[in-house]
This record gives structure tokens, C-alpha cells and sequence, in this order.
């Protein structure tokens, strides 16, 4: 599975449809993923942004560039990264890796959503492998060598898959996807319904080179979670890059788990989600520094945050041969 630096083909965004899931925010989710689509389109990577209906095809062409590509297709959450394609290299070809599905433990079970990675996929013209275990996207992120950090939070979760021990689950991470070293970190963000995606918490952006955040303020709420992560990949050997973290961001006194990690990389240009807090344009130049072949900006995402992720969650990409 290559790191998501990789030159790219495409990139798949969800675009949101469902009222109940953005109550008074969706159409401003909606705003902010055309504005994420268009960011990447505009900068030369063809993207295509699956619409639900003839309605919401309507809906996005209004708000988008006229360089993203809009295909209508079934589903219900808009985060790709889940339920999209794994796309891996196996003997000089490319295949989808495709894993079970639950609703992120049984939470928010869509309909759709159990079979557009599978659709996807076949317009790529991928077969597909599947797998015998439950599986989402946003649980990992690898460098390119074999390595892939996860959370023990989501992977070990007895939602997702009660049956397997951590050791059942590394030899289903090498035997699916590649990955013959996995960094095990804790817990992650408060408040991520996927229980602790690592894409929220900690990313890869080198080889060997992991980006976390730091705490900003006394009452950043996941200080000791990012501490953790930290001690964890240095303990691993790797290096570390501390990211300046989005702070404090509540919604009705509810803390939301914010975070500038939820980046989405793509062949030209780095897409940051910003919330409108003191910390954005810190948080942006920080990964600005780490990616000096690539433009890098930040995008409003309060809106898509309200319904659970961000742009690197609503994303997967098509990566080109290794």
C-alpha cells in the first residue's frame, strides 16, 4: 500500500447529503467539501466527487469548479476513507482491498455504504480482495516502508473485532495490506465517534517521520493523549513532528475532536481543515514546513466537522502504479 504521497491518479470525495447527520450545518458541509474539491481540482489532479442523487448533483455543480468531476452513486456517510477502496500493489497490478464494514462498531449503519467501496472500485476497473475482518481506512497510515500506525482504541476495540488478538490482527494488517511493522498507539481524540482514528491524532508525512499535535493552551483536552503518541512513536524510533493543535473547540459545551491531522495529501497540493480558532495559521504553516514540495492551505471545516471527520475522512485516493 503506498504512503499517500504517492503520485496520485484521482481523488474520490463524499459529498454530503443527509440532513439528520448535519442538523443546521449541512449546507454549509456542503460549502466547505465543494471548497476542498475544488482546491484540488483547481490545482491540475482530477477529482471525482460522488453526488447521492440527481438533486445533490444539482446542488454541487452550483458550488463547485467546473474541473471536478461529479458521479451519482448510493451511499450514505460521506467518509471514503472508510468505506472506499484500500488501493494495493500486489505482482506489478493494482487491487482494491476491501475489508467489513459495521458502522464504525454499530454506530451509524447507512444504506450504501456497505457496498460503494466494492462500486468504486470496479469503475477503477480493480478487483477486488476481500477480506474476513472489519477494517476502515481512517485506522491507519503508512510511510511506504512497511510500517502503519493505528490506535489501540479502534483496532483492539471489541466493536470491530472480538475474535482477533492484536498479534491476529498484525497478521491480517501483513497479509491484506503489506504492513510488517505496526506503531500501536493509545487512545484517540475525545469525543471521535470512529473510537480514536489514528488519521485524527498522528500522520506520516516522511518515512520514519510522524506529525503530532501539541497541546495549545491549559485547557486543551487531549494533552495527554498527544503526549502519549509522542513518547510512543519516539520509543519506536521514529521522528517526530509536533503540530500545533486546534485547542479548546466545543459545540454546545460538547468538545469536538478538532484537529489539523485530518489533513488530506494529494499530488500537488496539501488540503489543512482549519475551525476558526486563534491556532489555524500556525497549525497550517507547521505542515506547510514538512511538505516544501507541495502548496499548502487551510480550508474552513467547522461545518463538516459537526457531522464527524474532516477532508482527510471524506477523501481516499487512487494512487498511481508504484
Amino acid at each position: 500500500m503506498p504512503p499517500e504521497w504517492h503520485p496520485q491518479r484521482w481523488l474520490w470525495v463524499g459529498f454530503p447529503h443527509l440532513s439528520e447527520e448535519w442538523p443546521g450545518f449541512l449546507g454549509r458541509a456542503q460549502e466547505q467539501i465543494a471548497a476542498f474539491a475544488s482546491a484540488v481540482a483547481e490545482s491540475g489532479q482530477e477529482v471525482r466527487l460522488i453526488v447521492r442523487d440527481e438533486v445533490n448533483r444539482a446542488r454541487a455543480a452550483a458550488l463547485c469548479s467546473a474541473k471536478v468531476k461529479l458521479e451519482a452513486r448510493r451511499y450514505g456517510d460521506v467518509w471514503l476513507r472508510d468505506t472506499g477502496p484500500l488501493v494495493v500493489e500486489r505482482d506489478g497490478r493494482q487491487l482494491a482491498a476491501r475489508f467489513g464494514f459495521n458502522g464504525w462498531g454499530g454506530k451509524y449503519l447507512m444504506d450504501g455504504d456497505q457496498e460503494i467501496g466494492a462500486e468504486l472500485a470496479e469503475s477503477a476497473g480493480l478487483p477486488v480482495a476481500t477480506a474476513d475482518w472489519v477494517l476502515e481506512g481512517g485506522a491507519l497510515d503508512c510511510d511506504g516502508t512497511g510500517l502503519v500506525a493505528t490506535t489501540e482504541q479502534c483496532l483492539l476495540n471489541p466493536n470491530r473485532n472480538p475474535h482477533l488478538t492484536r498479534s491476529g490482527i498484525e497478521a491480517r494488517l501483513q497479509r491484506d495490506l503489506g504492513f510488517h511493522r505496526v506503531l500501536w498507539l493509545g487512545d484517540g481524540l475525545i469525543n471521535d465517534h470512529t473510537d480514536g482514528h489514528v488519521d485524527n491524532l498522528a500522520r506520516f508525512v516522511a518515512p520514519g517521520v510522524l506529525a503530532v499535535p501539541r497541546a495549545t493552551g491549559a485547557d486543551d483536552p487531549n494533552a495527554a493523549i498527544y503526549a502519549d503518541a509522542k513518547a510512543r512513536a519516539e520509543a519506536f524510533g521514529l521522528a517526530v513532528r509536533e503540530i500545533p493543535s486546534p485547542g479548546r473547540v466545543e459545540t454546545a459545551g460538547r468538545i469536538e475532536p478538532a484537529s489539523y491531522m485530518n489533513f488530506a495529501i494529494t499530488s500537488r497540493l496539501v488540503v489543512v481543515p482549519v475551525y476558526g480558532t486563534p491556532h489555524d495559521s500556525d497549525g497550517v504553516a507547521a505542515i506547510a514546513e514538512l511538505f516544501p514540495d507541495r502548496e499548502v492551505v487551510g480550508i474552513m471545516a467547522d461545518a463538516v466537522l459537526a457531522g464527524g471527520g474532516s477532508f482527510h475522512c471524506a477523501s481516499q485516493q487512487m494512487p498511481e502504479l508504484l
